[in-house]
């Protein structure tokens, strides 16, 4: 079965500079997709154009727009990119997130506050936005934790944050269903990139090893397949969280 061609197709990547948003953006430019590689500081404005770059090696387009993305007008921004830039927007994935590893009685408002903006009102209003900005039979996949399907300590503010995208996820897809718009939410276990290593210990995350196939923690490379999917043949999933984990938990 050959590959399926996203020539034509114009993809917003939320958190597209670097680790699994990088290799999403640079994935689907070589399936002829133009990129919107949206980064959120100065922090990542190198791997932001080092994307934008390698897209343009594959053949295809890109730019790169930052934005803090708890602002809902940043949000906006976005996609106004998209629509000035390159006509319009299919595909929009949000791949960003905050991880906190900390127990309720130490967490304080600040905590709180931020870890609900990133995780919960952003990624709200970014699948408002694409709700409103996609053409028809577009494509919105948020990016949860598979921490949703388990009993655990210490993540109340990073799974308590990600939990509400089911639910949003479940009501976009209905309301967004008449137009033919799919919308997923794509749930990791703990990843192998550089968030996940500051908020455990090292019997932690041997632990976490543990539990998933092969004794090892979830790639990136994972899971780019399950999202590319999402966006082109499995347009008939929708208002699904899907767990791809190695078997790590399940519900």
């Amino acid at each position: 079965m050959s590959e399926p061609n996203l020539r034509g197709k114009v993809a917003v990547i939320a958190g597209g500079a670097k680790n699994l948003g990088g290799l999403l953006s640079t994935t689907l430019g070589e399936a002829g997709a133009k990129v919107v590689v949206h980064y959120h500081g100065d922090a990542s404005a190198v791997d932001a154009e080092k994307t934008v770059e390698a897209v343009r090696g594959a053949g295809s387009e890109a730019v790169a727009v930052q934005g803090d993305l708890t602002r809902v007008a940043d949000v906006r921004r976005l996609f106004d990119t998209a629509a000035d830039t390159f006509g319009g927007a299919d595909i929009a994935v949000n791949t960003t997130g905050m991880v906190l590893r900390k127990p309720i009685l130490d967490t304080t408002e600040d905590e709180y506050d931020r870890m609900f903006g990133i995780n919960a009102k952003a990624a709200y209003f970014f699948i408002q936005e694409a709700g409103r900005r996609l053409a028809d039979h577009g494509r919105i996949v948020s990016l949860g934790t598979s921490l949703l399907a388990a009993f655990t300590d210490g993540y109340a503010t990073y799974a308590g944050g990600k939990a509400p995208l089911e639910h949003f996820t479940r009501a976009a897809a209905k309301e967004f269903a008449d137009r033919g718009i799919s919308v997923n939410v794509v749930a990791p276990g703990p990843m192998d990139t550089p968030f996940f290593y500051p908020q455990e210990t090292p019997e932690r995350v041997a632990f976490h090893r543990s539990q998933a196939l092969g004794n090892q923690l979830t790639r990136i490379e994972d899971i780019v397949p399950i999202i590319r999917f999402l966006v082109t043949e499995g347009w008939w999933f929708t208002g699904q969280t899907l767990f791809p984990n190695g078997g790590y938990t399940t519900r």
